[in-house]
């Protein structure tokens, strides 16, 4: 299920009375305000706030209910405290049941919310800054191809062509004959052969791109390149890119890649 799909369905879930925990919270190690693990008291003080609110209403099955899930975040983020990004967002309920858990790579504000329904304005607003998206890295021979979320890394898939075999293939870390051939020979001939070939191989990744943007439900598309080669990529999608971005990319690590694309 896409986080698109996944916040309909959050949006639409709803209890009789105050069910639902909803947690945001900042981890961000480079925030100057979470130094030494600060989340952790924020985290502390924030349920243990609800918790006194709940007391003094003296509901007795509403406060065990929340003392369940509080218990359950609190010991999921503990579980992964080695682990944590930028950011945790926490949708829990008992019944009807309901545990959504998202570490993500985007800047979160701190907040807890104990309500009949998820409280999901904070994450629409993310998605919408970190959309679904696809960013495509074409280079001289090979194309790179990075699906995101939220500031999240979801996977990351490279194809390199050959020119003398004049096939494409998923890359297994070995060096195309094109790119081997790209600066030994400057000859009009082999120069006009390679961008034939690369051509064909740009317009074949096209496809590919077109078919990943269905299948993963991207809502945007990038193409991250030298401009000549970005242009050339560009025209192999059906769908025009939401914006072509003039810089040589191939190698470098994604959440850099991601940082050029969404906040610069």
């Amino acid at each position: 299920m896409s986080l698109s799909e996944e916040l309909k369905d959050l949006k639409g879930f709803k209890c009789n009375s105050r069910c639902v925990l909803s947690v945001y919270l900042n981890t961000n190690p480079a925030d100057p305000e979470q130094q030494n693990g600060a989340w952790r008291i924020h985290l502390k003080n924030g349920l243990k706030r609800i918790t006194e609110y709940l007391d003094a209403s003296q509901d007795e099955k509403e406060i065990k209910a929340y003392k369940k899930l509080k218990d359950k975040v609190m010991k999921e983020i503990e579980d992964n405290q080695n682990d944590l990004n930028k950011g945790v967002v926490i949708f829990a309920a008992e019944n009807p049941e309901l545990w959504s858990v998202h570490y993500v790579q985007v800047q979160v504000k701190t907040s807890f919310h104990w309500e009949d329904h998820p409280i999901v304005e904070e994450m629409e607003y993310m998605l919408k800054a970190y959309p679904e998206a696809g960013i495509v890295l074409p280079s001289f021979g090979e194309v790179r191809i990075i699906d995101t979320a939220m500031g999240f890394i979801n996977g990351e898939k490279s194809y390199e062509f050959d020119s003398g075999l004049e096939v494409w293939s998923e890359k297994k870390g070995v060096t195309s004959s094109l790119q081997r051939g790209a600066g030994g020979n400057n000859s009009d001939e082999l120069d006009l052969r390679l961008k034939e070939n690369l051509d064909r191989f740009y317009k074949e990744m096209g496809t590919i791109v077109e078919k990943m943007r269905k299948e993963l439900q991207w809502k945007e598309v990038y193409v991250v390149g030298e401009a000549e080669l970005a242009n050339s990529f560009a025209k192999s999608l059906r769908n025009k890119p939401n914006n072509c971005i003039y810089k040589n990319l191939t190698k470098v690590e994604g959440r850099k890649v991601l940082h050029h694309v969404f906040e610069k």
